[in-house]
Parts: structure tokens; sequence; C-alpha cells
């Protein structure tokens, strides 16, 4: 036995590598309120105004301080790195020096230069020359399998934002494992796993997992590597708290060296270090004071990453997002809080460094969490707007008590699952292609398989679900196809051999499809049933305009008879989707979320019968479109409630936005009242919610005097952001949404 494990219960995690095992026999459930914190030490102020101005001078160079253009990222590529390395508890960087930004040219080198180019920066040619004549990469691997439907549909938006020029991300390392164990002990398990498969008859699959084994014992050594650059031993387990965030964030640092992926998430960890904490406390090593510091300074770390990104990508996701999301929370299968002290403290860095949009702080609330824990998690919301919930209740039956998030509302068991990353396909251009017989409205270029064009004077709902349901159908088919071969290229050319290092050799894989647009095609189909909706036509006979008479349910007020409508979207795209086989057999899910690409799927996306204009934006996620949940914030709430999670495994988003007077007169009152509505929205079944308090005032004093707000944090769709960071279409959309001035 390891003596850094001295003071630690159980048995069966030293037997086996067994994360959960170790902390249910060890952590100390808190139930207490968060009079025991502490402020930032002077270190920490010291060290934040250090990368304060980094970031000041980044938004000065145009969004990038600067860029490693003549090395090939990995684990092991750069020589240390540090802030200010007199005074950082926690270290290491992605590249030799903070916010230098990495070029990982496995997932496509054009990406890459034109990401480089886009700031300023060229990449060294040899890179290129290597990237485009000796070393294929992801993005040509799937272009070259891709064929011209898929090509035709990428296009013209029908299916969007998809992982073929970018990394594919949304996989979570179980990095815990590194502190627990040691780099030694994980090697040996791998060295088994892969002996495991010394069987009779070795096939494709087979050939396949014994070669990505032997990639992650490659990346375990390339870790330790690393680590003893910075003159630390992570062969052995961690001896103390300082040792466990550093192995745990060195797991971490050797993933984002090593991969760009659109979600690097960190998991779920908090509840583990303060297991750490807490034997140091016991034991007279720590103080309350040192433990805030130390967890201080690895969030500082998880703020500084970053990853060299395309225009377009940024388009898509934007404000520099990594979703480093770390859940909080949550209960145990066995009726236990899983909130610790340590819970508390990864809270109050929103205060000690004020507030920030990374990492992705999601609390995993439940109805029987402490109440000292649901009112702090309350304040700081109100307080800063940095943090997202999601129904640990809900997901608990799905997913057990030790699944994470990845990127935004994606749950997944640690170290156990992973995910497929699929983006999203686009409901309200899938009902214009069923209007227009498969022809672009955009474009006029036939996209979906020719079908009869709606020609009647006024839309029928009958024919228009009954088009849309072959419409779907094909999609659908379309849509698996195409997210087969980007998989099977992400692991041929760009596999996560450090992250899959720290899983189970067999693991669970999901196919993480997607839908936006739900409410405009939700509103659109209600008009066309409640309402007189009459297309206007150009002369090729697409419609590309609506004329509306009458009213019509919305979306978002708490009426079956629209709500109705969306369930049965969301249902009708999983049952369709699930009739596709999947790349490694994996279980078909289903997210309901946009990003901030909710604007541009609406600039693809001609006039619907919902009454919204040509290149208008969708709502975001799973919410109500803008301004039409008008019948209070329970009633927008309610209605998003209804989407089944059975249908939408990879989760529902939900943004909501409420001033703060809506809440209360005072601080107690707002808070309690704060508390009672995320448990009155969760005990429906609801999945997710992003949760804004400020006055819109605010967000257009920002627009004009940015200088006044560096780190005005807003939730989006599923994650956070530095609002001076948006663009100004984004930020006018973000203002333009329901800001709910009552209960």
């Amino acid at each position: 036995m390891f003596t850094q494990w001295n003071g630690f219960k159980g048995k069966t995690w030293k037997k086996e590598v067994n994360v959960r095992d170790f902390i249910q026999t060890n952590y100390t459930p808190y139930e207490g309120d968060a009079s025991f914190l502490t402020g930032a030490t002077e270190a920490t102020n010291k060290l934040w105004n250090e990368v304060s101005e980094l970031f000041k001078k980044e938004i000065e160079n145009g969004g990038v301080l600067d860029v490693d253009t003549k090395t090939i990222s990995k684990i092991d590529a750069y020589n240390p790195g540090y802030i200010d390395k007199n005074l950082e508890k926690i270290v290491g960087v992605q590249t030799d020096a903070p916010l230098k930004r990495a070029v990982m040219p496995q997932g496509g080198i054009r990406m890459a230069e034109t990401a480089a180019k886009s700031y300023g920066y060229e990449i060294d040619p040899l890179i290129s020359e290597i990237f485009s004549k000796h070393r294929k990469t992801h993005n040509q691997g799937v272009f070259d399998a891709y064929t011209d439907e898929m090509k035709l549909a990428r296009k013209y938006g029908i299916v969007t934002g998809l992982p073929d020029a970018y990394g594919r991300g949304r996989i979570i390392g179980d990095y815990r494992r590194v502190a627990l164990y040691g780099i030694d002990r994980l090697i040996e398990d791998k060295i088994q796993q892969k002996k495991s498969l010394e069987v009779s008859t070795i096939d494709a699959d087979i050939i396949q997992l014994r070669e990505e084994l032997s990639d992650q014992i490659v990346a375990l050594n390339e870790l330790k590597t690393m680590a003893a650059s910075y003159g630390f031993d992570i062969s052995v387990p961690a001896k103390n708290a300082q040792e466990a965030i550093q192995w745990l964030y060195f797991g971490y640092l050797g993933a984002i060296k090593q991969q760009n992926g659109a979600a690097m998430s960190l998991g779920r960890t908090s509840t583990f270090i303060d297991i750490y904490i807490q034997r140091d406390i016991d034991n007279g090593i720590l103080t309350e004071e040192d433990a805030q510091e130390m967890v201080d300074h690895f969030v500082m770390k998880l703020r500084l990453v970053k990853f060299l990104r395309t225009s377009d990508y940024n388009n898509l996701f934007s404000g520099d997002p990594t979703w480093v999301t770390e859940v909080i929370g949550g209960m145990g299968l066995d009726g236990r809080t899983l909130v610790t002290k340590n819970s508390f403290r990864m809270l109050n860095t929103l205060y000690t460094l004020g507030a920030s949009p990374e990492p992705n702080l999601t609390v995993l609330w439940s109805t029987r969490l402490p109440q000292g824990f649901k009112d702090f998690c309350s304040k700081v919301s109100i307080d800063t707007s940095s943090v997202q919930y999601e129904n640990d209740d809900l997901m608990t039956t799905y997913w057990g008590d030790d699944y994470a998030i990845a990127c935004c509302v994606s749950a997944m068991k640690v170290g156990k699952q992973l995910q497929f990353f699929g983006a999203r396909v686009n409901l309200a251009k899938t009902l214009l292609y069923t209007i227009n017989g498969g022809v672009d409205e955009k474009s006029g270029v036939q996209v979906a398989p020719k079908m009869e064009k709606i020609t009647s004077e006024y839309l029928s709902y009958d024919e228009v679900i009954e088009k849309f349901d072959v419409m779907v159908e094909w999609l659908a088919k379309l849509y698996v196809n195409t997210l087969n071969v980007i998989h099977y290229m992400h692991d041929k050319y760009s596999y996560e051999s450090l992250q899959m290092a720290l899983h189970d050799r067999d693991v669970f894989r999901t196919m993480a499809c997607g839908i936006a647009g739900l409410s405009v095609c939700a509103d659109s189909l209600s008009a066309i049933k409640y309402a007189k909706v009459k297309p206007i036509r150009n002369e090729q006979g697409i419609a590309v305009d609506f004329e509306i008479q009458g009213d019509f349910p919305k979306y978002g007020n708490d009426d079956d008879r629209v709500d109705d409508i969306a369930v049965y979207l969301v249902e009708t795209m999983m049952n369709k989707v699930k009739k596709n086989k999947t790349y490694r057999n994996a279980y078909h899910t289903q997210s309901v979320l946009t990003i901030t690409s909710n604007v541009v799927y609406g600039k693809k996306t001609g006039s619907t019968p919902c009454g919204r204009k040509a290149g208008e934006p969708f709502a975001p996620g799973a919410n109500p479109m803008h301004g039409r949940d008008s019948s209070g914030s329970l009633a927008s709430l309610n209605s998003v409630a209804k989407l089944p999670y059975e249908y939408s495994q990879d989760g529902i988003s939900n943004t909501f936005s409420i001033i703060p007077d809506a809440l209360g007169k005072c601080s107690e009152n707002r808070i309690s009242n704060l508390s009672n509505l995320l448990d009155g929205y969760f005990v429906q079944n609801a999945h997710h919610l992003n949760v804004n308090v400020f006055n819109r005032e605010t967000l257009l004093d920002a627009m004009d005097h940015p200088e006044k707000y560096p780190q005005l944090t807003v939730r989006v769709s599923g994650y956070a952001v530095n609002f001076i960071k948006l663009t100004r279409e984004q930020q006018l959309d973000v203002v333009n949404r329901t800001f709910h001035a009552s209960m």
C-alpha cells in the first residue's frame, strides 16, 4: 500500500481503479452555510492582477496574445511556463507562456493555417508541408469519405456546426485517477487491459482497441515527462492536497496540450479534492485560508485555457469558450449529499477572483440539497450570473452519482462513458424543405430528395405534418451517417489517447445528435394549425415568406396546444435517429442546444411560418422565441420543463434572464425566491437552467463602454461568456431576449 494513502479508508478502490468507491468511503458531507469561507490571500490578489493584465493585453492585441507557430502541440512538447513562479501554488500552462496559443494540426492543417492568419501569424512552412503531404488529418479523412449529399447538407445549413474541421471534444478524462493512483499504477493497469485482449479471434474491433491502448500507454508516459519538467514526480500518488490538485491539473493540462476539442471539460473534482484538503486540515497541515488559496490558483489556471480558432468557429461558438465544465454538489445514491466545503470554495472563486465564464461552474441541483448550499448558489447567481444548474434528481436515475457534464448539458459517467459529439440539425429549415419539396429556400438548390412542393394557397397542418415526417426520416439517416464518418476519422487521425487513458478499457459510447430551431418550428406548426398561414412564393414557386391571419399559441406560455407540438418534435427526431446504425454501436442521444450559433443558424434560414423573418436569430437551445413568452417567468419555465429528457439524454438547454427586482426587493428575499424557483422548476423533471440576474440597461452600457465591464459574465445557451467578447450582433441578440420582469 502507498504511504500517500495513510488515513484513507476502504479496500475496493485500492485493489482496482475505482475513484467513486474512494470518494464514497472517504468524503465528508457538509450541510452548513458559507460562513466558514475566507477571502483572497495577498498572493492570490497579486497573481490575479498579473493574469488580469495579460487578459487586457490579449483584448488589446485583437483577441489573441501570442501563438507558437513552430511547435506541433503534444503533451510534452513545451518547456515549462509560469505566470509568476514565486507566487503560484499550482503550476503549468498550455505552452511555454500563459495565453500563448498552440498549433494542433492533426484535426486539420487548413483550419490551423486559417486560424493563425486571422490573427496575423504564419504557421511554420515545415508543419504545413508535413500535414499537407505526409501526415493525413482528421479533416482530410472526413472529406475523403463524405458523400455529395453530406457536403450539400452541410453547405446549406440543414446539418450544422459539425466537428469535421475542429476537434470534437466532449470527452472527459478521469483526471482524479492521476492524483489517487499515480501514473505508474495506471500504466500497469493499461498493460493488463491490453493483455486481456490476447483472444482467439482478433477482429477489427480488437485490433483497433489494442492499438488505442498502446497509444494510451505512450500518452501516460508523456504526461509523466511533462510533469517532471515542472519538477514533479507524478509516477506515484499525491501525498497531500496541494499535490492532489497539482497531479489532477497535470492530467487535465496534458489533455489540452494534446487536443483542442470544442469542449474540454474538467469533470467532477471538487468533492474528490475536499477529501485531501480535509485530511490536511485535520492533520494541522492546512488552514482554511490555505485551502481557498490553492483552489483559487487552480481555478486561475483553468481561466487561462485558450485554443487557436478560426473566425467561422468563433461565429458558431462566440466569446472564446473552452467549456472547462466542473460539476458541483448533487446527491449520492445512498441519500447523503455530495456537497462538501470544497463545493463552496469552488463557487467562492467567483468572489475571490471575480465573475468569469470559465471554468463553466455547474451545480447539480436536487430538492434535497442542504439549504445552506442552495442559498449560497442562489446568492452567487444573483451576484455574478456565472452558474448553470442541472437536475441531479433526474440524471442520477440515468447515470448514477459519479457523472459529470461535458460542454454544457451532456451527462456522462466519469471515466466510463464518452460522447461522439454531433452538433445539430436545423428543424426550422427542415420545415421549409418540407414546404418547398426539398429545395433550399435561400439558394434555390435541391438539397433534400425531390418531393412534391406544397402548392395550396393556405398551409394545411395535416399535409405539412405528413410530409414533414418523411423529410425528418431522410434527415435523420443522412445525419447519423455523416456522424459515423466524422467519428471514424477522428478516432483514426486525431485520437484522444491521454483522455482515453483515464477511462476504463470498455466504455459506453453515445452518438450525441442535436436539434436547433425547436421553438421556431413549434411556433410555425402552431401557426399553421391554429391560424391561417399563406405562403408568399417567388417565380420558382419557392415559399420565401408567409402571411399570417389570426393569432396562434406560442411556445413559452405554458399552453399545451403548442407545447405538445414541441414535445412531438423532440420525440419524432429522436425516434427517427434511433433507426440508424451508429459507429462503434454508440447509443443514440439528442440535445436541444445551440450555443451562440442560434445567430448563425438564423442567418442561414429563410422566413418561417411563425412570422420570424429571413436571417433573424433563432431562440437559443430550448428557449421560447424572444419576446413570445409573455405570460411571466414561471409559464416560460413550465413550457420548457415539458420537454422529455428520455428523448433528449444529451441535454435540454434553457437560458433564463430575470431582473433583480422581479426576485424581490431585498437580498434575502431574492435568494429565497430563486432557490424556490429552482426547486419548482426541477421538480417537474426539467433538465437545465442558465440563470442571469441583471437589468437590460447594464448590457446596453457595456456595449458602449466595454472598458467598464472587463469581467461582466452572461449565461448563454449552455455556457457563460464575457459579454464584451461577443460580436455586436450577438450582444444585440442577448439584449433582445426576454428579461422577465415578473414571476
